[in-house]
């Protein structure tokens, strides 16, 4: 019998655990612990290079307190739950969230988010490449 592959779905729940564990500022070693796995197999899972079991995934689950099926595609009916999810595992998206979140002005809230639309935009534009003689 040939070993079981790791599938898309299998990387797509890996994906989420890290988004999920890193907006509950977890780290993979405290993740890890409370499951009863090293850090390491908490790397895989969420590499998608092992396969996380029912009870594992209910438990991981139970202490980011989300459901289970919060792991998995279940798209909104405008496809937002996975652009979020998308969002989140660039680098820095969740210390951005954070830092935004401790803003408690509105002003400075709305100056900080203007000001993050701005560079994004900046990012989207193609420069000319400048040759030096």
């Amino acid at each position: 019998m040939m070993p079981k592959q790791t599938t898309d779905v299998d990387r797509l729940v890996g994906l989420r655990i890290t988004a999920l564990r890193k907006a509950r500022g977890l780290s993979q070693t405290a993740l890890g612990t409370a499951v009863g796995v090293t850090f390491q197999q908490v790397q895989k899972y969420e590499k998608g290079q092992n396969r996380v079991g029912a009870g594992r995934l209910r438990e991981i689950a139970r202490l980011l307190e989300v459901p289970v099926s919060a792991f998995f595609e279940e798209d909104d009916a405008d496809g937002t739950q996975s652009d979020v999810f998308g969002f989140l595992s660039a680098q820095g998206a969740i210390e951005l969230l954070r830092a935004y979140a401790l803003i408690d002005n509105a002003d400075l809230r709305r100056d900080a988010l203007a000001i993050v639309r701005t560079i994004s935009k900046m990012g989207k534009v193609s420069t000319p490449d400048v040759v030096v003689e």
